[in-house]
């Protein structure tokens, strides 16, 4: 049985009572994360699942890529000729022409285009208007034998490729005999099959680190989910943050929409929507949904407004407890919060996630909250050896999160100031510890003790061979 090395047995079905939970976690996956999760009957076809769909991203990833020497790339260096191309280059660019179509321009494969122009200054309005025209335009033509590049306009498979490449691996996964179900999540987009429902919360766009409580939760079985919004890869020029989303129709950063997220049995349905929706805003987004009915999305405005669908699930936002303890201490309150970031350390190629815990102490070394633990096997918890000598608890209930796309290897954990009971603590001195240890490898342990007196602070903690940087930021509001 995989129980044994499961990252946390969640309740199963009583179908599937016999089957075991494997979680695994890679980094620079797709230039970003991939948390996986295997329902099966043995370890070892929870392992041949996990291989199947490592490979078939990496088969994708060889064709899709407009980077190094993929079948894309190649193709991108040719002009004029039809060129005979694979069957899954030639789905993507169909369903790039289709989708273009279905939302009057907003999505394009040339938008990457756009997005140079938006690096490290506000272009001009006749660089603008030289980009639209260089964007809008056919930029290549499909023929029986192949496809024909039409210019010369930078080109990138952006928006629902990756809900694409998801679909196909999550499927090679479900083929393995033994296999129940599969959990495929790149980068908070989701795809989930078979005799599984996954929790998924949503992230909130303006509190997005991987703990922080989701604006709501889905229930998901074979559907996929996909978040596209402004947070995580915005760029800020002069001081004024822009999404990383671009509208082709304008040469600009989009800017109505801040977070979509939609839920849809068709994984590139889900993606394209997603982004679609960031694009056009939410008043043409709502008729645009109207056509899949089937969809169900929930869409937050730059004024922090939701739109929800008609069938968008009613479910608790199962926000903890509060009870304020020890009134005589001035106490955390719900406007302060900590955002702990830290960067692993990036390696050549694919690389499972080390182990990881992130907790706070207080002056008396006494742990008030445990913020996460990342790990596969509990045999290799001892790795984690501050955690592991305090014989602190490693198991959470908690749910997946769909958000924004990260950069591969960087993370955000926020503290609310409240202890593991769900109470506010008072203010007052406390430690953050951020552990990492890589199995069979190397071990980083960073403490900072800050003080939380309800004025913002900000500290740069050093890196270290597993965390390559850190920094601690407390916003008192």
């Amino acid at each position: 049985m995989i129980n044994s090395i499961a990252l946390s047995l969640l309740s199963l079905s009583p179908s599937a009572s016999s089957n075991g939970l494997l979680s695994s976690h890679f980094d620079n996956v797709l230039g970003t994360s991939l948390d996986l999760k295997i329902i099966a009957n043995s370890e070892v076809s929870a392992c041949l699942a996990e291989a199947k769909v490592l490979a078939e991203i990496n088969r994708l990833n060889e064709i899709l890529s407009a980077h190094g020497s993929s079948e894309f790339s190649n193709w991108l260096s040719t002009r004029g000729e039809s060129v005979e191309i694979s069957s899954e280059l030639r789905e993507v660019l169909q369903h790039f022409d289709e989708w273009n179509a279905k939302t009057d321009g907003a999505l394009n494969a040339a938008s990457e285009h756009i997005s140079q122009l938006w690096r490290s200054e506000v272009p001009s309005v006749e660089a603008r208007a030289n980009a639209m025209a260089e964007v809008n335009q056919p930029h290549w033509s499909l023929d029986e034998s192949g496809a024909t590049r039409l210019t010369d306009t930078e080109l990138k498979l952006h928006s629902f490729t990756k809900s694409y490449v998801m679909e196909k691996a999550a499927s090679e996964a479900m083929k393995v005999e033994g296999v129940a179900g599969v959990v495929v999540n790149i980068g908070g987009d989701f795809v989930v099959k078979g005799d599984w429902t996954e929790k998924i919360g949503v992230s909130n766009p303006r509190n997005s680190g991987e703990n922080a409580e989701p604006l709501a939760y889905l229930q998901v079985n074979n559907k996929a989910v996909a978040t596209s919004g402004d947070y995580r890869r915005g760029t800020e020029i002069d001081g004024v943050s822009y999404s990383h989303i671009m509208d082709p129709r304008t040469a600009e950063p989009a800017s109505e929409v801040i977070s979509a997220t939609v839920a849809h049995e068709d994984a590139v349905t889900a993606g394209a929507l997603a982004t679609a929706f960031n694009v056009l805003g939410v008043a043409t987004s709502i008729d645009l949904a109207a056509q899949y009915p089937e969809a169900s999305y929930l869409i937050v405005d730059k004024e922090g407004a939701e739109y929800r669908s008609e069938n968008w699930p009613v479910t608790s936002s199962e926000k903890s407890a509060i009870s304020l303890v020890n009134v005589k201490e001035k106490m955390w309150t719900a406007g302060q919060s900590l955002d702990i970031k830290f960067e692993l350390a990036r390696f050549e190629g694919r690389a499972r996630r080390p182990f990881v815990a992130v907790w706070i102490e207080d002056e008396k070394h006494k742990p008030v909250r445990r913020i996460a633990v990342w790990y596969n096997k509990p045999r290799w918890l001892p790795d984690l050896r501050s955690w592991f000598a305090a014989k602190r608890e490693a198991e959470f209930d908690v749910a997946s999160v769909t958000g924004a796309t990260r950069p591969s290897g960087e993370y955000t954990l926020v503290w609310d100031g409240k202890n593991d009971a769900g109470e506010y603590v008072p203010l007052g001195k406390y430690t953050v510890f951020i552990e990492a240890a890589r199995e069979h490898g190397t071990y980083q342990l960073i403490k900072q003790e800050m003080k939380f007196d309800g004025k913002s602070k900000n500290q740069v903690l050093p890196g270290g061979e597993e965390m390559t940087a850190a920094s601690l930021s407390y916003k008192a509001k």
